[in-house]
């Protein structure tokens, strides 16, 4: 079953960055592979708010690798433009599915969207589960 968040706050992030003169081209526009990097930071957030952040992943026994990675690129990234990356948990239940939205911080207009997949794998044994582990239905609160 697809969860689609309609979602307590607690399932959702917003980060606000500018873009450093180290991420762009020389015509002053992001590099395509540091969205990747934003959608990280975003993540990274959304995973704090949760208290289960890579730090508590390991701990737990589990590590989570992205399997999946697709990025709209919709309007370009510009040095110095300040922009607000929204992380939002749209599937749990057998994979971690999150959709990102990439926004110009102060007009509202989109400029990326994506989404990252990540499966739980037990770092004992190396096996993928099939179902996403208690500690992590606990962290968002359905178990």
């Amino acid at each position: 079953m697809t969860v689609k968040s309609q979602a307590p706050a607690l399932w959702t992030a917003d980060i606000d960055l500018q873009v450093p003169f180290h991420d762009v081209d020389m015509m002053n526009i992001a590099w395509h592979g540091h969205y990747v990097k934003y959608f990280e930071i975003a993540r990274c957030a959304l995973f704090d708010q949760l208290e289960y952040n890579y730090t508590q992943m390991h701990d737990s026994g589990f590590a989570w690798p992205v399997i999946e990675l697709q990025v709209r690129y919709a309007k370009p990234l510009r040095f110095g433009q300040w922009v607000r990356v929204n992380a939002e948990i749209i599937e749990y239940e057998h994979r971690l599915k999150i959709r990102y939205r990439v926004v110009d911080r102060d007009s509202g207009t989109r400029l990326t969207k994506g989404f990252t997949t990540q499966v739980a794998v037990d770092m004992h044994n190396e096996e993928m589960q099939f179902a996403s582990p208690m500690i992590l239905l606990t962290k968002l609160g359905v178990a």
